[in-house]
């Protein structure tokens, strides 16, 4: 898997980051979820992990296309908003050795693949059953 870089929200480096993939979708590095109450509200298949994200980093979603919009609803592949300006991003756990050679990930990192079309939907205006979540 070859990765494009989007951006990151941070001068240090070793912090969320977000990339594009040649396989139309997102990886999105961020903070591991420990054995904490966010932890324990996901439901995670097999395979599947999720990280802990500033919301402006989608943002950089923009650079590829997407409309800039702020995330601010739970809607697949965003399970939780936290009251701290942070959101946990549900996906399948990135093993793909090519994939993360390409990333600095830091110990207390990991990071997830979404679908290019999961995010886009969530940065579509709600309508319908999204305005009643």
């Amino acid at each position: 898997m070859k990765l494009r870089f989007l951006g990151t929200n941070s001068t240090g480096g070793d912090c969320p980051t977000l990339y594009a993939t040649d396989r139309d979708s997102y990886i999105v590095q961020g903070w591991q979820l420990f054995a904490n109450d966010l932890l324990m509200q996901l439901d995670m298949g097999q395979g599947e992990t999720a990280v802990e994200v500033p919301t402006e980093l989608f943002e950089h979603l923009s650079k590829d296309g997407l409309p800039a919009a702020d995330i601010d609803r739970v809607q697949a592949p965003v399970v939780i908003l936290t009251e701290n300006g942070t959101c946990v991003v549900q996906g399948k756990a990135v093993t793909d050795a090519q994939a993360l050679s390409q990333m600095s990930i830091p110990h207390y990192e990991t990071c997830v693949e979404v679908a290019k079309a999961d995010l886009a939907a969530l940065l579509e205006e709600p309508r319908g059953a999204d305005l009643e979540r």
